[in-house]
């Protein structure tokens, strides 16, 4: 086995945590003797003390999608013998860790760093090479017989894989997360939808009573906005799939293989079961972030159809007595810790929630994705950390609200009923009747004496109570004129 030049760890007299030395450009620096990363991570560590948890190591899917470009680097590199066998057989497997989340101690650098990316990708140079490494001599860390820059970024730049990583994780979280939470969310719906569709309520229009509807033509709204939503979603995940991957610096590909890049798209494709190119132009892969903008709009889309869903859905559970008391909504838990017997619309409120942060977040990636001055946009970790959290937010909270609040949804068929019968706006089936002006004369004597339309129309001696009955059936003003 091969001694590797790694010094023997040694305790920091400060912490009594064991320590080794590892080098840079810049010199010597102690890090913990535990950890696989090197001296770059450990500035970067050290010196970008902001935001607290608010870590990469907290998005696992860009990581793992980080650690799957790496190997895929390394294995098209070995496929053109610009990289020893041997070295990219233990890149690759150390990868395989990463992935399978086995290292996840290693990723420690917080989001507010450089804006290239630059100290995330060396850190994963760093932990797959002090890994490889380990493997090959059983000595943790080091450059050799792996280097972090020399092997692990071979052909590579902070400024292509960043960006690349950005595209990979988004577009799994996409795939992984958002689509199949939104399906679920939407079939729900829909389900719905087909089993009240005959159940008649009143619609409503700026909040005051309109003609009629059925609660599953409501219902079949909520699901229409979902389906666009997905729609949305699905075209923004097509426009990820083109990889920066081979601009290297600045986009003209300096250091790198002219082959490689698509020798890695192929690998990665394989592994993470999508079908990834290059990029024609790379210089806009670098400078600009126009597919994670996109990807971040079809984020908020989806959440302002959801806080929309949520709103109706918790504006017609309102009550019991004092609202509109149309949806019985599941009662999850106690509502008040004073009012006894208080149950509220929980799920509707962290749904609401969840979208006005993804909201919220948008606006951060619209800024970030402003800067891209000259050859290099410098908001990168920014970008992808807000795209990314809006799509576990929005997957979370929506399996959440379908299993705990959709599923358990019932109408409440006499509340339904008394606010069909009461409403003047019924009076709308009589306007090619007897004419608008006269329609409105019968709701507001309906409202001003308290009476039925019924009986206002009788009154005012526009027509007999039968032609009445016969021409205002809320059945029949659901649909166009035949």
């Amino acid at each position: 086995m091969k001694k590797s030049s790694t010094p023997a760890p040694k305790a920091n007299p400060q912490t009594k945590t064991l320590t080794r030395q590892e080098t840079d450009s810049m010199g010597a620096v102690a890090v913990p003797a535990d950890r696989y990363w090197a001296a770059q991570t450990q500035r970067s560590k050290e010196n970008f003390l902001i935001g607290g948890e608010v870590r990469f190591s907290f998005t696992p899917m860009f990581i793992a999608g980080y650690a799957a470009l790496k190997q895929a680097c390394a294995l098209a590199n070995a496929d053109l013998k610009l990289l020893d066998a041997k070295l990219a057989k233990a890149i690759s497997a150390a990868a395989d860790e990463v992935q399978a989340g086995k290292l996840q101690g290693n990723f420690p650098l917080v989001v507010w760093q450089t804006g290239s990316g630059t100290q995330t990708n060396m850190n994963l140079n760093e932990v797959l090479a002090g890994r490889a490494n380990e493997m090959l001599t059983g000595q943790r860390g080091g450059k050799a017989p792996v280097h972090p820059n020399d092997h692990v970024n071979r052909g590579q730049s902070s400024n292509d894989t960043f960006p690349t990583a950005m595209h990979l994780g988004a577009a799994l979280a996409l795939q992984t997360q958002v689509l199949p939470a939104l399906k679920v969310s939407r079939k729900a719906l829909e389900a719905k939808a087909t089993k009240w569709q005959k159940i008649l309520k009143i619609g409503r229009t700026h909040l005051q009573d309109a003609t009629p509807i059925t609660l599953g033509q409501e219902f079949g709204a909520f699901a229409a906005q979902l389906a666009y939503a997905e729609a949305e979603v699905k075209k923004a995940l097509e426009a990820l799939l083109p990889l920066p991957l081979g601009g290297t610096a600045v986009g003209t590909g300096l250091n790198t293989h002219t082959k490689m890049p698509a020798l890695a798209a192929k690998y990665l494709s394989k592994r993470l079961g999508l079908k990834f190119t290059i990029m024609e132009n790379k210089f806009f892969g670098l400078s600009a972030h126009e597919p994670l903008l996109n990807a971040s709009a079809a984020l908020r889309t989806a959440a302002v159809a959801s806080l929309k869903i949520a709103n109706d859905i918790r504006l017609l559970g309102s009550g019991p007595r004092c609202g509109l008391n149309e949806l019985n909504l599941p009662a999850n838990e106690p509502g008040s810790s004073i009012m006894p017997g208080k149950v509220n619309p929980t799920q509707c409120e962290a749904l609401s929630m969840v979208c006005c942060q993804i909201i919220g977040n948008d606006a951060a990636v619209c800024a970030g994705a402003m800067q891209g001055h000259l050859q290099l946009n410098v908001f990168k970790p920014l970008i992808i950390h807000n795209v990314l959290q809006s799509a576990q937010l929005l997957a979370d909270a929506l399996v959440s609200f379908t299993e705990n609040c959709v599923a358990g949804l019932e109408p409440n068929l006499p509340q339904l009923e008394r606010h069909l019968a009461n409403s003047l706006m019924l009076v709308t089936a009589l306007n090619p009747v007897i004419g608008y002006d006269k329609a409105a004369a019968v709701a507001k004597k309906a409202l001003k004496e308290n009476l039925t339309l019924e009986e206002a129309c009788v009154k005012l001696g526009y027509l007999d109570a039968k032609t009445f009955r016969a021409k205002v059936r809320a059945e029949n003003m659901l649909h166009p004129d035949k």
